[in-house]
């Protein structure tokens, strides 16, 4: 008795309680938090869904393999068959604008920004006015002013009007109310040859430049491993322009891998789904213990990270029910898209490819035509882009461009001036110094900026409805209105958005941490 009734000394402390303990109750809050958002999300949509079957709307994906019945003004078809097929045109004009406008407002942003930070006072205070007044106007205002600019150009007139060709360039620019066409580049029927030929063609190439550095090592002098494989590329692209056709027996292959694939049974794939799910899990859990080990061994884990092990295990699980109670179709549409790859992919080697009558040149090009009739109109021949899509594209790159002028001002201040400094004493030019010193490291600061611009242009894409330009959010609401499909249509671009946006989102993070600077 009396050792039981000894006071506890020294580092011997009592448990607390459960409903006072640090870890049970960091446990037990952020599984409220996510038991609450999940069930949040799954009550709204079993109340949306319920509300609309009541007024014989029922939610669900079938109406994707029906008819669309649906005309569109521009896109890879714009007569679809199906609805499915509509909002992949719709999802192709998209990505068409986002990338193109990503590529052109950068080049625009950097000249800007370079532009005010010119000792030339006409560039400084031309970019000075681009970025001040374009990015203090909203940008839905800028796309319906440039809508109603080139909607007020001159009309468009073919070869047999009386007043001749229009166009600034008639045969190869065409600039009117109907829109801008250029001369357009395309992949030939021969281009899918080719490219398989130059791969054949890399692997002895990268043997020889790795036996020359080799030997650059062994016996020192000057490197001719650059030049030479430079050479041999060129001779490698001079043999598969012209020989491309010899890797028509592709072919077979090819179409055997489509076969393979729709034999594949669902059950199949979703077990496959399944272990892929997991082992994403297990992946993660692995490297996450890798960062965490020191040389004396596995660092102590605190509750968070023993909480995220555990999360990325329930995350495979809920891919697992998605996969076998949500939407068991998942993996049979699975099968079948990545077997229509294969064939879509066996029909560019098919023997069809090398006929006669087709282009067997891997790029060709075509110049802007105008249809004659009763009213003129651009042909197919030409690269194209409508009212719409031109008043879209002008508006988001021009206000995209304002802002990125601004960033990559201020990574260029960022950088310090002794760099500037150093590079002069080394007897480089300005150009110089900015291509080779200053703009390295300036990109060094505005990569991660500059990714949210990208992803802003890329969600405002969404604006081009103002203009009736036929993206996948124009296109999507047609098709609602048709089949009162709102809320599938809905969930069909937060996951298109989503996966351009997470897209962008690992693409600049990589090219930022490529750009790190790393410490040793």
């Amino acid at each position: 008795m009396a050792i039981a009734n000894q006071p506890i000394r020294g580092n011997q402390h009592a448990r607390p309680p459960l409903w006072r303990d640090a870890a049970v109750l960091k446990w037990l809050i952020q599984i409220a938090v996510f038991a609450v958002v999940v069930g949040a999300f799954w009550f709204l949509i079993n109340v949306a869904s319920t509300n609309l079957a009541e007024n014989g709307f029922e939610v669900n994906y079938d109406w994707l393999s029906g008819p669309a019945n649906i005309q569109l003004s521009e896109g890879i078809d714009t007569v679809p068959d199906t609805a499915g097929r509509a909002l992949f045109t719709g999802m192709v004009n998209t990505l068409r604008m986002a990338s193109a406008g990503i590529l052109l407002a950068t080049i625009l942003g950097v000249l800007v920004g370079l532009a005010r930070l010119s000792n030339n006072w006409l560039a400084n205070k031309v970019g000075s006015i681009f970025v001040e007044t374009l990015r203090n106007i909203p940008v839905l205002v800028q796309i319906i002013l440039w809508f109603a600019i080139i909607s007020t150009l001159a009309e468009l007139q073919n070869a047999d009007s009386e007043f001749g060709e229009s166009g600034p360039i008639p045969g190869w620019l065409y600039i009117s109310q109907k829109g801008i066409s250029i001369p357009r580049v395309f992949f030939a029927d021969g281009f899918y040859q080719f490219l398989a030929l130059m791969l054949v063609f890399a692997i002895p190439i990268y043997f020889v430049n790795r036996s020359l550095n080799a030997k650059r090592d062994r016996e020192g002098g000057d490197s001719i491993a650059g030049r030479v494989t430079l050479g041999l590329v060129l001779v490698a692209g001079v043999i598969a322009w012209f020989a491309n056709e010899v890797m028509g027996f592709l072919e077979v292959p090819l179409y055997a891998i489509e076969d393979a694939w729709r034999a594949i049974p669902q059950a199949a794939m979703q077990v496959l789904l399944t272990a892929v799910a997991f082992y994403a899990a297990f992946e993660f859990i692995r490297r996450f213990l890798n960062s965490r080990r020191t040389p004396a061994g596995l660092a102590k884990l605190s509750d968070d990270d023993y909480f995220r092990m555990v999360f990325a295990v329930i995350l495979a699980m809920i891919g697992t029910f998605v996969v076998w109670i949500l939407w068991p179709g998942l993996s049979s549409w699975i099968v079948n898209s990545v077997a229509n790859f294969w064939g879509w992919f066996g029909d560019k080697f098919g023997s069809d490819v090398n006929d006669v009558a087709r282009n067997n040149r891997p790029l060709d090009g075509m110049k802007p035509t105008v249809n004659t009739g009763r009213f003129s109109n651009f042909g197919p021949t030409g690269l194209t882009l409508t009212v719409n899509f031109a008043a879209v594209f002008f508006g988001l790159v021009f206000y995209t461009a304002s802002f990125i002028a601004e960033i990559v001002r201020g990574g260029v201040l960022a950088v310090a001036k002794g760099q500037t400094e150093a590079a002069a004493a080394l007897g480089l030019s300005r150009s110089q110094s900015l291509r080779k010193v200053i703009l390295p490291q300036a990109f060094r600061i505005v990569m991660p900026p500059l990714g949210n611009q990208y992803l802003n242009l890329t969600k405002n894409t969404s604006l081009a409805i103002a203009v009736a330009m036929t993206d996948i959010v124009q296109v999507g609401q047609t098709v609602f209105n048709k089949n009162n499909q709102f809320l599938a249509v809905f969930s069909i671009w937060a996951a298109f958005y989503l996966t351009l946006s997470l897209t962008i989102s690992v693409v600049v993070n990589y090219i930022n941490g490529r750009l790190a600077i790393v410490e040793r």
